[in-house]
């Protein structure tokens, strides 16, 4: 096998400080991108040294030869360092500095081609709803404690009677309904008629609530929808024991259009 000597037209910086100079080069390497800091210390060290053995490359970057292995062979990986053999003897030199530019350039063409998906996921997020789900009646409970983040502001609902039959009703009035008066945040509710919520409806001024009744057979809720802080939509599906919190502006602004128009369509009747 016949093997060729590369003559590389490397200026050679003239300071008397040969180490230091070593040691710029290899941090400049480092910085971009292609190789990590061992890697350059070791690619600059063959390419000075010529071919040349395992200890030798070890004595001049001082990095321990059972670690050197490794660096050396992920150097070969990226075709920057070759070996060869003289006897029983492992030689490795260093290929042209110029196959640095062509990883680059590789790199950049491989960037390139998904950057286009890169680039639809980053639409898909702005248009994609953050969602939140919850289980069991303590993760309802959570759909219900993140309503209380914004105080001073005012919560639309659409009530259900499922609450009555399979939720914690203590923690609502004795907890939640608590703090959310004295969190000042109001709350306008759209709620079945019946014995129950009427009752609960002569508590409205107290519990800072306005609160309107329709026919639970003509327009029956089965979840409770809450909006609010401007952009998230509490649901609560209390026979199944599921919370769900959305965050999605679109969402609910279109929610509270129907809530809005409900309310108005309510104030007529």
């Amino acid at each position: 096998m016949t093997y060729f000597t590369i003559s590389y037209n490397i200026k050679v910086d003239p300071s008397p400080d040969k180490k230091y100079h070593f040691l710029m080069l290899s941090n400049k390497l480092k910085k971009i991108g292609i190789l990590e800091e061992k890697e350059s210390s070791t690619y600059l060290a063959i390419l000075e040294l010529g071919e040349t053995t395992i200890q030798r490359i070890s004595k001049k970057t001082k990095i321990k030869r059972t670690t050197l292995y490794d660096v050396i062979e992920s150097l070969r990986n990226k075709g920057l360092v070759g070996l060869t053999k003289s006897g029983k003897k492992n030689l490795y030199y260093a290929e042209d500095p110029r196959k640095i530019e062509e990883n680059l350039e590789n790199k950049k063409q491989e960037y390139l081609k998904i950057l286009p998906e890169i680039l639809s996921i980053t639409n898909l997020i702005d248009k994609k709803p953050k969602i939140r789900f919850f289980e069991g009646i303590d993760g309802i409970k959570e759909v219900y404690r993140d309503t209380l983040k914004y105080p001073k502001s005012e919560t639309l609902a659409w009530l259900s009677l499922d609450a009555v039959n399979y939720f914690d009703i203590e923690y609502l009035w004795k907890d939640y309904v608590k703090k959310r008066v004295e969190k000042k945040i109001w709350q306008r509710s759209i709620a079945p008629n019946n014995e129950y919520l009427k009752k609960v409806k002569t508590f409205d001024q107290k519990h800072l609530r306005q609160t309107k009744l329709i026919d639970q057979k003509l327009f029956p809720l089965e979840v409770e929808i809450n909006l609010y802080g401007k952009n998230n939509i509490g649901i609560m599906a209390f026979k199944e024991q599921i919370g769900l919190i959305i965050e999605s502006e679109k969402i609910y602004n279109t929610l509270k259009s129907i809530f809005e128009m409900n309310w108005k369509m309510l104030e007529q009747k």
